[in-house]
């Protein structure tokens, strides 16, 4: 079978290997669409992921959607050819943040697409039976990829607590960043700021729910400016990047929230402590998800045309390098990309 293997910094090779078997309890699936994720781009640009440093050769894709080869002993309920997304995390559900519920730091995760866990860029894989939920008729492979991010996206929502009437900015119109803002849109956020860099982006942010968009120049001031001074009930930082997490801290109220969904590549960010301090913000931090993937499908079926403006380009994987390659360069429009099997 192809594996696309991320060898070293920004190289792909394409490599043969031997098709897996599913043991008991385990599903076969041939995936046939993943997004790339800002993970992935992280791992090609810059050898890491924050503090976790990359393990080459590695195998990258965590947003798959396919179909069903064959079933491992045990397993019941589906058959070949159901098409299925795969929920890249495989928890422990023994330790004790599995028995609260806190599933997204089990001390014993697994994270396919990590380093000594292949992720999803190749044609078979074996996974948990546990780990495959049912695509929504109606909604293409491609779609389908979306589940994962919008899952982190939801996540986020537990910590933005979106009230009656309030307000929001979100910086960084990425995928992530586009899905926050759909997702906030849908949870009735009176008013959505985007800030992005990109002039592409903060187009693509207006087509899913931004009223206004701004270049990282001068948004604090436009922000507070269009907020009457105030400034927003939350902040989203999407992006981790630059002055993002500080002009977040700086565009929130008092007493607002502060909810940080992005990775910065650096493994100390300084934060100006006192805007916090003053204002006494509450900051929160978002890790992947936590089974809000059922909730992402049912959104993905029943409002396809507030998410599919993101999904922009689509490339093969003999192209993964090309694809990586464009994803870092911020080109020709890109929102969403999306790798083909």
């Amino acid at each position: 079978m192809r594996v696309a293997e991320l060898i070293q910094p920004r190289q792909f090779r394409l490599s043969d290997w031997a098709p897996p078997e599913p043991g008991p309890g385990q599903i076969l699936a041939r995936v046939h669409a993943v997004g790339i994720c800002g993970s992935d781009l992280h791992n090609f640009s810059e050898g890491s992921v924050g503090d976790m440093a990359s393990s080459f050769p590695m195998v990258l894709g965590h947003e798959p959607a396919g179909t069903i080869v064959s079933t491992g002993a045990g397993v019941g309920g589906w058959q070949p050819g159901d098409r299925v997304v795969l929920e890249p995390a495989v928890y422990c559900y023994h330790c004790e943040f599995c028995r609260r519920g806190l599933y997204n730091v089990c001390a014993n995760i697994r994270f396919l697409s990590q380093p000594q866990d292949p992720g999803f860029f190749r044609d078979l894989v074996v996974v948990p039976a546990g780990n495959i939920l049912p695509l929504p008729t109606g909604l293409s492979f491609a779609e389908g990829t979306l589940f994962e991010p919008l899952a982190v996206a939801l996540h986020s929502m537990k910590f933005v607590a979106l009230g009656p009437g309030e307000t929001a900015a979100v910086y960084g119109a990425g995928p992530i960043g586009l899905l926050t803002i759909a997702s906030l849109r849908l949870a009735g956020a009176s008013r959505i700021w985007v800030v992005d860099p990109v002039a592409a982006r903060r187009q693509l942010a207006l087509r899913v729910g931004a009223a206004e968009v701004f270049d990282p120049a001068g948004a604090v001031q436009a922000i507070t400016r269009e907020s009457g001074g105030r400034g927003v009930d939350v902040a989203v930082d999407c992006a981790a990047a630059g002055e993002s997490m500080n002009d977040c801290l700086r565009v929130t109220r008092n007493a607002g929230r502060v909810v940080i969904t992005g990775i910065p590549a650096e493994v100390r960010v300084p934060l100006e402590f006192h805007i916090m301090r003053r204002k006494e913000l509450a900051v929160y931090n978002v890790r992947r998800s936590n089974h809000e993937s059922e909730l992402a499908l049912d959104l993905l079926r029943q409002r396809p045309e507030l998410f599919r403006p993101m999904l922009t380009h689509t490339f093969p994987i003999e192209r993964v390098q090309a694809a990586f390659e464009l994803l870092e360069a911020y080109a020709d429009g890109c929102g969403k990309l999306i790798i083909s099997l």
